[in-house]
């Protein structure tokens, strides 16, 4: 049977996979095994493509006969690695190439990359990479290049290597595999994107659909607000790459550690810090306290520690107050139907930012409200009650007792 007759059912399967929603590790995987099962002798596959995402630059799939696939993600480097410059599928950029050979056995033997010695060494006897652009998916690089589309490498350790025909094959079978993987490359930046700029709750809501103005739910949740002191004195003083730097500091001491704890940021207003960690049950709001309270201590020792750095390295250290508070929230789109934020609104918020407020007249870094110190009640001591701005009644408020 010729290769055309073999691979047209693979071809066939690979544009059903593009019509839906396949997990990029399982589609890699499960082509290379249809393709092993025709009789091209493929024993050892990488899938790579750049990605849009705010730690990782890049991502693969390695595929190798008889062991697991696996997705790998390399980081963000001001630089790119010596193994990167050296690599086949940098040269295939560098000289924009579609397909480059290297027979690793035989009259025709050339083995001119680091990798391909090491694939010799293990018994290796033809490779094979392959670029395909993906229009609409490219974008700038940090050294000011374009980056876009997919590549792929297949090896074999067959005693004869690749015949010419599975060249052929490989390349058609490359085509159909691409429009799969730019359904797919493109979601997964979407998806990216969404959690990065919206957080995982809002993101996946967004994702799901709630994108008119209006849309959203109400539930209950321990709610975080923290702010920035002296940010207008910092912002107008300092130079605006050391008052980003400090912005960055003063995020990681106060954002981060409600996400390590399971809450999610809502919301970076200014220099403020909006979170919540969601609950709809007596035992979930009993976790949640907990993993606020976790967060509260974690904010405290990063902040002290982020500070005593950058005093020792001759930099301008940060202050800052938390608000804690617990009720319904709204968690919704508003703005205008061309322009909306997806946040969450609703008393108990005001209550949280004016909680927070009331650190630089009481002169504390944590304060709360009763509803959340009542929650947890040796690990807060009252302060009495207080008025606070807009609100109606004056409520008790309480001071974390760790510090």
């Amino acid at each position: 049977m010729s290769h055309e007759a073999l691979i047209s059912p693979i071809r066939e399967w690979l544009i059903d996979q593009a019509l839906g929603n396949p997990d990029v590790v399982e589609l890699f995987t499960t082509l290379c095994m249809r393709i092993s099962s025709v009789g091209i002798p493929i024993t050892r596959a990488r899938l790579f493509w750049p990605t849009l995402h705010p730690l990782f630059q890049a991502e693969t799939v390695s595929w190798d006969q008889g062991s697991e696939s696996f997705l790998e993600q390399f980081v963000h480097q001001d630089e790119a690695s010596d193994d990167w410059n050296k690599s086949p599928l940098k040269y295939l950029i560098d000289n924009d190439l579609d397909v480059i050979r290297r027979e690793l056995t035989g009259a025709n033997k050339l083995v001119d990359f680091e990798l391909l010695e090491g694939l010799e060494q293990k018994g290796f006897t033809d490779f094979i990479a392959m670029s395909t652009d993906l229009e609409g998916t490219s974008f700038r690089t940090r050294e000011g290049g374009n980056e876009s589309g997919i590549m792929v490498t297949w090896s074999t350790n067959s005693p004869g290597g690749f015949s010419d025909e599975d060249l052929v094959a490989l390349q058609k079978i490359q085509r159909r595999f691409a429009v799969a993987c730019k359904v797919l490359i493109q979601a997964r930046i979407a998806s990216n994107i969404a959690h990065t700029y919206l957080g995982e709750r809002a993101g996946g809501s967004v994702l799901d659909g709630q994108i008119r103005r209006g849309d959203g739910q109400t539930t209950q949740a321990v709610i975080w607000y923290s702010d920035l002191r002296n940010s207008t004195h910092l912002a107008e003083t300092m130079p605006a790459e050391e008052y980003f730097d400090l912005l960055n500091s003063y995020f990681t001491a106060t954002a981060q550690p409600i996400l390590d704890n399971g809450g999610e940021i809502l919301d970076f207003i200014g220099d403020a810090v909006l979170g919540v960690f969601p609950y709809n049950t007596k035992s979930e709001l009993d976790a949640a306290s907990k993993a606020a309270i976790k967060a509260l201590g974690s904010t405290c020792e990063l902040a002290t520690q982020i500070n005593s750095e950058r005093i020792k390295n001759g930099m301008e250290a940060f202050d800052f107050g938390v608000g804690v508070n617990v009720g319904e929230v709204m968690f919704g789109n508003i703005g205008i139907p061309s322009r909306l934020a997806f946040s969450v609104i609703g008393p108990a918020v005001n209550e949280a930012a004016r909680i927070e407020a009331l650190t630089k007249k009481l002169k504390r870094k944590i304060l709360v409200g009763k509803s959340f110190a009542e929650l947890s009640p040796n690990s807060w001591k009252s302060l009495g009650e207080h008025k606070l701005q807009g609100v109606a009644q004056p409520i008790e408020i309480f001071d974390f007792s760790r510090e």
